[in-house]
């Protein structure tokens, strides 16, 4: 039996989600801002919606990606070594979180980013928990990613790329930016061999809880991007 939330209901025990759905935990409450950073805390997230009700989840294990642990190949540097992307954080969120949501995926029919979720987002955005790393080349926008940061830990929600490498270029500035700001942690949610082949891994749920406990505790609750003494040279 999955549980139904009402909007003032607190989360269920992340023990209590379900394996065989994929860590389904509860269906219901609203995407305000108040309770995505709740979720988010907890370790737990929102996933597509049933009749605009969202759907949250807690998987274990869970895939995450230590910034110290990052995997840059030789063909990602040479890339980044051509000068041909330029990248931006922050500057159109909305459009990046539009290009995810727009972005057919292998095996999925859709897409689990709503027109709810988006504007959840770009709210989250607009406090300054979300942010966006952009792929831009001579003016178009051509690659991204979006997620939130709370203390030291990053959630990663979802990347696109309309050219060659543009989603892993963004990623590894992610990277630069996080080791720059002292981050402990990215939450990759679940397993995908992109995000292994970029140096992610999975571990137990308790032990994400606990580290994520520590990390959203620690530094500033919310920061500016991109932290002081980023760079982007490679």
């Amino acid at each position: 039996m999955i549980p139904y939330l009402a909007p003032l209901d607190p989360f269920p025990p992340v023990a209590s989600a379900h394996a065989e759905f994929g860590g389904l935990l509860a269906i219901g409450a609203t995407l305000g801002p108040d309770r995505l950073l709740d979720a988010y805390r907890r370790g737990i997230f929102p996933w597509g919606t049933v009749d605009g009700f969202p759907l949250w989840y807690s998987p274990d294990p869970r895939m995450v990606l230590f910034p110290d642990e990052f995997r840059l190949t030789r063909s990602l540097r040479r890339t980044l070594r051509t000068g041909r992307h330029e990248v931006r954080f922050d500057t159109d969120f909305p459009a990046v979180i539009a290009a995810c949501s727009a972005t057919p995926r292998p095996g999925q029919d859709g897409t689990w980013i709503t027109p709810e979720m988006m504007d959840a987002y770009i709210r989250l955005h607009e406090l300054g928990w979300a942010h966006s790393v952009e792929t831009w080349v001579e003016g178009e926008l051509v690659g991204g990613l979006y997620g939130l940061a709370i203390g030291r830990m990053f959630y990663g929600e979802s990347m696109f790329a309309h050219r060659r490498d543009a989603s892993k270029v963004a990623f590894a500035h992610l990277v630069r930016q996080l080791l720059a700001g002292g981050f402990g942690m990215v939450d990759c949610q679940m397993h995908t061999a992109h995000l292994a082949s970029l140096g992610a891994r999975e571990i137990p749920r308790a032990e994400f809880i606990d580290r994520l406990a520590a990390l959203t505790g620690s530094g500033e609750a919310r920061s500016t991007w991109p932290a002081p003494g980023f760079s982007a040279e490679w």
